[in-house]
């Protein structure tokens, strides 16, 4: 079915109160269609001078990272600790349908700006809080940055080498990114309660709890075995030996992972032949039956030696050879990719997974990752290149809440936005 124009959240307004923890909650929904108004302290956010910066200039206009999480996105500034800037979101809160924060527990609530006091007046408001630890419990006031919150959150100790130290799942704060997504999957199961109450909710999101969740089988496994896991870096755990996951290829790192019996002879098999072909076969190589042998019933010893000679013929070959032969032959192999291998890669080409958005200011179109997902009536698309620092302040201020130019000239000189 071909994509129609529909944007099928377009006529919803979003307030984005959040800093780094939040931002893609609004990105979502500004891809999805609706009127996001991303709300900056005056100045300016200051994940805006986190980079890269576009040219290496470290200027707030041009951080990536924040173009890169608040595109499609309207922006003021504002100070909610000002009575007028308080009094101004106030009156904006009176035509939006989301308000996305990520303050400190009980912050907003001591600016007479929480949810309870704020669902009075609009009992229809749906408020996300994104925090590090909820907003209850012993450490819902405690600080927890990515790290933290990977940590407490359980996902660290899975994550590294065996009989090294945990690590955390890498740049850029991946928990939060997380806890975003699914801010933004309880607004719309608030929205979807809305429309067949008309009363909205306060969705509480402690990014602790996203990788906690995304533990579930571990969970299971301690139920069953009464065995913790634990982190195997490249390794994986079947029964009681490691199989290799990750290995060198000329050129990179290819993923495959040996399995033998029904679901892995084929390829197995086709790795040998592979060896053979290329003069890298010894013969007890091409002696294994490879239909009888699987990862449950084999010694490690033999995985090891198989492992040491599949070793040669990935370390010998460059990626793209790989995945060719391994296309032909049935071998579940991969490569893996770089951001620059990604960038390139040819079926995300063929979906038009990449988006150009127009920078003026800069002169240039820069390529932007588009939809995870495709929509046939309701496409997702980015709005537009991230805002400049209160670039619709006027717009918002004076058109729609009737301010005049002294007006906001004076909100100015006392810094109220």
């Amino acid at each position: 079915m071909k994509e129609e124009g529909a944007k099928g959240l377009e006529p919803y307004r979003v307030l984005d109160l959040t800093d780094g923890k939040g931002f893609l909650c609004g990105k979502i929904f500004a891809d999805l269609g609706a009127d996001v108004i991303k709300v900056e302290p005056p100045g300016g956010d200051p994940a805006r001078q986190r980079g890269p910066f576009y040219g290496n200039d470290s200027h707030p206009e041009k951080s990536l990272y924040w173009m890169a999480y608040n595109a499609g996105k309207r922006a003021i500034t504002l100070s909610l600790e000002t009575a007028e800037g308080r009094e101004l979101l106030k009156r904006l809160l009176e035509r939006a349908d989301f308000l996305l924060e990520s303050f400190a527990p009980g912050h907003l609530d001591d600016l007479g700006l929480g949810y309870g006091e704020l669902s009075k007046k609009r009992p229809e408001l749906i408020m996300a809080s994104i925090t590090p630890f909820g907003q209850t419990g012993p450490r819902a006031r405690w600080k927890g940055p990515d790290l933290v919150t990977w940590a407490m959150g359980g996902y660290m100790w899975m994550t590294g080498e065996p009989g090294r130290a945990p690590l955390r799942i890498s740049h850029p704060p991946q928990a939060f990114l997380h806890a975003s997504a699914m801010a933004a999957v309880g607004c719309l199961m608030a929205l979807h309660y809305r429309a067949s109450t008309g009363m909205g909710q306060h969705v509480d999101v402690s990014a602790q709890q996203c990788p906690s969740w995304m533990l579930t089988n571990t969970y299971a496994y301690w139920d069953l075995m009464k065995q913790n896991l634990s982190r195997g870096g490249v390794l994986r755990h079947f029964g009681n030996i490691n199989l290799k996951t990750v290995w060198p290829a000329r050129d990179g790192h290819v993923s495959f992972m040996f399995a033998g019996g029904a679901i892995g002879a084929k390829g197995q098999r086709q790795i040998a032949k592979l060896m053979e072909k290329e003069g890298m076969a010894e013969d007890w190589l091409l002696e294994i039956d490879w239909d009888q042998l699987d990862a449950f019933s084999a010694e490690q010893a033999q995985i090891d030696r198989i492992t040491e000679a599949f070793s040669r013929l990935f370390a010998a070959k460059e990626k793209a050879w790989l995945l060719e032969e391994a296309v032909k032959g049935g071998i579940m192999l991969g490569p893996i990719n770089t951001v620059a291998d990604v960038v390139r890669d040819p079926q995300l080409k063929a979906r038009d997974f990449w988006e150009k958005v127009d920078h003026p200011e800069f002169g240039a179109s820069i390529d932007y990752p588009g939809a995870p997902v495709k929509m046939s009536r309701t496409p997702w698309r980015i709005r537009g290149r991230a805002p400049g620092i209160g670039e619709h302040n006027a717009d918002i201020f004076g058109r729609e809440l009737g301010l005049s130019r002294d007006d906001l000239a004076r909100l100015e000189a006392m810094e109220a936005i």
